[in-house]
């Protein structure tokens, strides 16, 4: 019997929608956009700004004035937020947690060119005496503990190993011992016959390798304001000269990158890695 042409086929069932969805391509995954890689490192830079401004910045140590505390070479994390780290192209300031101390190590802008750097000791605050005889440190006319004092030479010399010096012997000090001009005219206003009195919101600072360092005996105080911070640990420390840290020429740094790469392992201070002050 041939099949009736004039009945109309069946048309489909509707799906339910349990078919539906399980029938339904599969999502494509979204693909990240240009602005939104864009923005997820700007956001990583930001916060990287943002933490070595505040929070924490890492240096190099190049001179050997702070030996044995720490050495030529450490490379060390400073802590920022004690004092009060700068808003930068500001001239405000974030409030200091803490006030600094006689004793503690300060990182601060060198007072007489702020766009170098330097790590000292904080022998005086504001108000003061210090006097030196025979390399021996007194404070408000009491000698000093310092176990971490680093002597090089016994020789004693003027400015150096007794200071402040009289206002007669400033005029007779060889500019060749470092001092600077502009502190050997201002020392005078601040000698009395006790000693040296530091003014209020200046810090005297000076290095533990009391031989070899350029501080405050030879350039004056540090205003509180310079102060940027304090050495938490070391994270890295490689033996290598003072000149080979310290160079200019781009060839010498290249060279010098070079030899830290080739003698990584061997030239690592690794017993210094994580050493807190």
């Amino acid at each position: 019997m041939e099949p009736n042409e004039n009945i109309p086929a069946a048309e489909p069932a509707a799906a339910s929608p349990e078919d539906a969805e399980k029938n339904s391509p599969a999502e494509q995954p979204k693909r990240e956009g240009l602005w939104e890689t864009i923005r997820s490192l700007l956001i990583v830079l930001i916060g990287v700004y943002c933490m070595r401004t505040f929070v924490a910045e890492a240096t190099v140590i190049p001179t050997g004035s702070m030996e044995n505390t720490i050495l030529i070479g450490d490379h060390v994390f400073l802590n920022k937020l004690l004092y009060g780290p700068q808003i930068p192209y500001t001239p405000w300031k974030l409030p200091a947690v803490r006030e600094v101390h006689r004793g503690d190590i300060v990182a601060f802008r060198y007072p007489r060119n702020p766009s170098v750097m330097f790590v000292k000791r904080v022998v005086g605050v504001g108000g003061d005496v210090i006097r030196i005889v025979d390399k021996k440190v007194y404070v408000n006319n009491q000698r000093l503990v310092e176990p971490y004092a680093h002597f090089q030479f016994p020789s004693v010399f003027p400015l150096r190993d007794n200071f402040p010096p009289s206002l007669k012997e400033i005029e007779t000090l060889p500019a060749a011992w470092g001092l600077d001009p502009g502190w050997a005219h201002e020392m005078s206003k601040y000698i009395q016959k006790d000693g040296l009195h530091v003014p209020d919101g200046y810090l005297f600072c000076m290095g533990d390798n009391r031989d070899n360092s350029l501080d405050s005996r030879f350039w004056g105080f540090v205003p509180l304001d310079n102060v940027v911070g304090e050495p938490l640990f070391v994270y890295w420390s490689y033996d290598a000269p003072t000149n080979e840290w310290t160079s200019d020429s781009l060839k010498d740094r290249l060279k010098f990158d070079a030899s830290i790469l080739w003698h990584f392992i061997q030239k690592t201070r690794w017993s210094r890695t994580g050493k807190g002050f």
